[in-house]
């Protein structure tokens, strides 16, 4: 399963919301396991399964902007929400110049019916961990949510290449 997850980062919301497995204790699957066995275990047809994973890898990346779309929209687009959803420490480190660091109380602040269609754009350092967020605010009316492809790390070798880089260090 960890070689399937890495493959396609969108598996794990895609096994629990169409099949709830994956997201408590009592789903969960460990990450030596085949899909067949969690299929087995499930009852589940693999094909189907197999066929929502790769659908959902399609949504996923239905929901990326390359540093390029990203820097041409914004030319475009100037009303664009560009949120940071990095830690804190990393924003005030380096940002994509005019992007506001994701709180909550922004997060509670952007459900209103004029913002549904606004673009807003989601990037976090490597853009993996921006794709939950981005589907969250999707599936909570923010249709116009995207992710940019790659995160800051890829904006900064592609488009503003005098930003500083950074390595994230998991401990």
């Amino acid at each position: 399963m960890s070689e399937l997850r890495k493959e396609y980062p969108s598996m794990k919301r895609a096994l629990f919301s169409s099949f709830h497995i994956g997201g408590c204790q009592s789903c969960a699957y460990a990450d030596g396991e085949t899909l067949a066995s969690v299929c087995e275990r499930n009852e589940l047809n693999p094909d189907e399964v197999v066929k929502e994973i790769l659908e959902s890898a399609e949504r996923d990346a239905q929901m990326m902007l390359t540093p390029q779309q990203l820097h041409e929209l914004r030319e475009a687009e100037p009303d664009l929400l560009l949120l940071d959803s990095r830690t804190r420490e990393e924003h005030e480190a380096v940002a994509i110049n005019g992007s506001t660091f994701l709180t909550q109380q922004l997060q509670d602040s952007l459900f209103k019916p004029e913002n549904y269609e606004r673009t807003i754009v989601i990037y976090d350092h490597s853009g993996q961990n921006a794709l939950d967020t981005c589907s969250w605010f999707q599936g909570h009316g923010l249709k116009g949510t995207r992710i940019l492809k790659g995160g800051i790390d890829l904006w900064a070798q592609e488009v503003e290449t005098a930003m500083p880089r950074y390595r994230v260090e998991l401990g």
